[in-house]
């Protein structure tokens, strides 16, 4: 919360209302408010926001712990954990007696699972035992604060998460997976007192150490939740395979002493499961308590975020149709997250946006905002991405040899959801010869984002009836501008076709997308500044082009944004990539690691840019449909010689032979064009780039086809 700045943003919670939810799971946290016992608790944080999501019509759903063990005196295996947030949740409940809902815990098992069995959180156990007693601890703290806070809103309910997911195997680890399944119901079974003498993992449950009359507490005391909450991520479906030398290392270990192998099924089964759907039919038929997906999210390129929420959703409605009591979908978490990636096991600030993306000054809202918005109004969804197939059903998933779907797992095609066909509009993608027109192309059809890539022969961008043909032709929703004169040196003494190329072509262009209502995404350069500043450029500075080139990139963007105020001008220098051999970097690199020499310039100082990076994001922001100028970058100010010797270094290559110069250019070149982004740096840092190009490179910049209409199941 202190990370992603909501905890001193009150007006979050308009542009929340704004998305059409009816209701918010919002944490009112034990180890927030009073971290020292009730006495010295601090209400004016929940004072202010409570009530002004009341105004805004926002019902909350109030979490208390949502992982972890609250205050720090106490633990998920203190005894005096559950009395003492029950302790807590009642002071809650008097100080708010209107709030309805409540989640005291959120996932138990869960959290007991990584906290007790993996050793991943606190207090790191990795033991039946420990992974039990923290259950059971979690489940009497949800049961003793319902408790009491029924005793100030007898009308109180209670959403009771936790991860839903199932476990698949070969035959020979058939009784580990039926165990997992058994068990992912635990949390829930304890609190609707089912779990006794009878029940599947009574003798689990006795043989690990856990005190029988500890278990009959939950049938003497059966707290039911009104709302289960299911919580489901690509990674929630599980396969097991005796087989472990056939998965990469990190996926191997053992099971009861067995060796094996635990992997997410979308890395694996040739065959994709059916997701969600029908996981919340068991849970329906298991429990016949009312279900809301609690947490739905993935964290993928935006298209693929938009697909699985749709698939979350679409499941949700059809098991509505099947006679499941379906109440909400939860779309988590709106202001994005952090670090979850290793489940907060490290602190890198590796943040996932969500509906929100909070690396702007201000959270900017994204395409799943509009989504969301869509999906409150019952609208149409409008986004031609959706489309497309999820990455966890295209056969790019695979991470080691498919595996054939067992004739027992319930699965789906590969087609996925119903908006998957053969009329999905395009990318209109120009520069079919050059470097960043392919790299489009080339990630489009890794992400399933359907795409046209066109050559100057197919649409001169400078000829509005080319242009006018391509776009009736082609029919795209957004297109990108990868083409232009590139010469800066030339340009000084071929000012026309320079001016035709890199100003007139997008002027048109614009024009035409704007009547079509198209978005544009095109490119300038770093070079409409004069370089006589030492700090990075940022948006709003003044351009003051010295050469030609940056002359008419200056015209370019005036014009376009001229002609078409909703188009993308991004402002961006110095690339490199794994995908072409003529690349500052590759050259430098080959020439000092076949022990060559190597000349480069001292006395400029740019910003590198890695052109996946820029690609994707550009894809991002135009799904978000983004607008205005934007600078795009790694970030990261440094000298061409600096940059050759930085990624000789990292690639462990002599750099010995290395000479800085100054190099006598043709054109006026600016000493200083490092950009930065008042907007937001969207791009990873420099030594992350270099370190993914070092590994990336000489992967063959294949041919991409000129025409990819639509996905394509494989």
């Amino acid at each position: 919360m202190d990370r992603n700045g909501h905890v001193h943003r009150l007006d979050d919670i308009s542009q929340f209302a704004a998305l059409g939810i009816r209701a918010i799971r919002y944490p009112i946290l034990w180890e927030r408010t009073a971290p020292g016992g009730i006495a010295g608790a601090d209400w004016e944080w929940p004072d202010e926001r409570l009530p002004a999501l009341r105004a805004a019509g926002i019902t909350p759903i109030v979490g208390l712990v949502h992982h972890g063990s609250g205050p720090r005196h106490t633990s998920l295996v203190d005894p005096a954990f559950a009395p003492q947030l029950a302790k807590y949740a009642g002071a809650v409940a008097a100080r708010y007696p209107w709030v309805e809902y409540y989640t005291p815990v959120n996932e138990p098992l869960t959290t007991a699972r990584f906290s007790g069995l993996y050793g991943l959180w606190y207090p790191h156990g990795r033991d039946d035992l420990t992974f039990l007693k923290a259950l059971l601890v979690q489940c009497r703290a949800v049961v003793l604060s319902m408790q009491e806070i029924r005793k100030h809103n007898p009308d109180a309910r209670l959403v009771q998460t936790d991860d839903l997911g199932k476990t698949y195997s070969t035959r020979e680890m058939a009784d580990a997976a039926a165990f997992y399944n058994e068990r992912r119901w635990l949390g829930w079974d304890l609190l609707c007192g089912m779990v006794g003498p009878e029940h599947a993992l009574w003798n689990y449950l006795v043989q690990s150490g856990i005190e029988p009359n500890d278990i009959l507490w939950f049938r003497d005391n059966p707290c039911p939740p009104d709302i289960i909450g299911v919580n489901y991520y690509v990674t929630s479906e599980r396969w097991l395979d005796h087989r472990p030398e056939r998965y990469p290392e990190h996926h191997r270990g053992n099971i009861g002493g067995v060796p094996c192998a635990d992997i997410e099924c979308a890395r694996v089964l040739a065959t994709p499961t059916a997701g969600i759907g029908p996981l919340l039919q068991e849970a329906w038929d298991r429990y016949r308590i009312p279900l809301a997906v609690t947490e739905a999210h993935i964290d993928a390129n935006r298209e693929d975020q938009l697909r699985w929420l749709l698939e979350i959703w679409e499941a949700g409605k059809q098991a509505q149709l099947n006679g499941v009591d379906i109440r909400a979908i939860t779309v988590w978490a709106l202001l994005g997250s952090f670090d979850w990636n290793s489940l907060v096991t490290r602190d890198q600030g590796y943040y996932e946006p969500g509906p929100f993306d909070l690396r702007s000054p201000e959270p900017r809202p994204t395409a799943l905002a509009r989504m969301m918005r869509e999906l409150a109004d019952e609208k149409p969804l409008s986004h031609p991405v959706l489309r497309g197939q999820g990455w966890w059903r295209r056969s790019s998933r695979f991470s080691c040899q498919p595996v054939a779907t067992p004739l027992a797992l319930t699965s789906i095609s590969a087609d996925g959801h119903r908006l998957v066909g053969k009329q999905a509009r395009p990318i209109l993608i120009t520069g079919a010869t050059g470097t960043l027109g392919r790299a489009f192309a080339r990630l489009c059809r890794e992400r399933s984002l359907a795409y046209q890539l066109l050559s100057r022969h197919e649409m001169d961008i400078a000829d509005p009836d080319s242009v006018e043909r391509a776009m009736a032709r082609c029919k795209p929703w957004a297109v990108v501008n990868a083409s232009g004169y590139v010469r800066v040196d030339d340009a000084e003494n071929d000012v026309e076709r320079c001016f035709r190329e890199n100003a007139h072509g997008p002027a048109v262009l614009a024009a035409a997308c704007a009547r079509h209502g198209v978005h544009l995404t095109t490119f300038s350069s770093d070079l409409v500044f004069d370089g006589r500043r030492n700090d990075p450029y940022v948006e709003s500075d003044t351009v003051s082009p010295i050469n030609i080139y940056g002359k008419s990139k200056v015209e370019a963007e005036t014009s376009v944004l001229e002609r078409h105020p909703g188009s993308l001008v991004v402002r961006t220098s110095s690339f490199f990539g794994p995908w072409d051999q003529h690349n500052f970097v590759t050259q430098a690199l080959a020439a000092l690691g076949g022990g060559g020499s190597f000349q480069a310039a001292s006395d400029i100082i740019v910003s590198p840019t890695y052109v996946p990076d820029l690609v994707n994001t550009c894809l991002d922001l135009m799904i978000d449909r983004e607008c205005g100028v934007w600078h795009l970058t790694n970030g990261h100010p440094i000298t061409w010689v600096e940059l050759a010797n930085k990624a000789a270094g990292l690639a462990g290559v002599d750099a010995s032979r290395l000479e800085g110069l100054s190099i006598a250019y043709i054109a006026p070149r600016p000493l200083y064009t490092a950009l930065h982004s008042e907007r937001a740096m969207l791009l990873p840092s420099l030594d992350d780039a270099l370190g993914r190009f070092l590994h990336q490179r000489g992967e063959p910049m294949q041919d991409e086809a000129a025409c990819y209409p639509e996905p394509v199941a494989r």
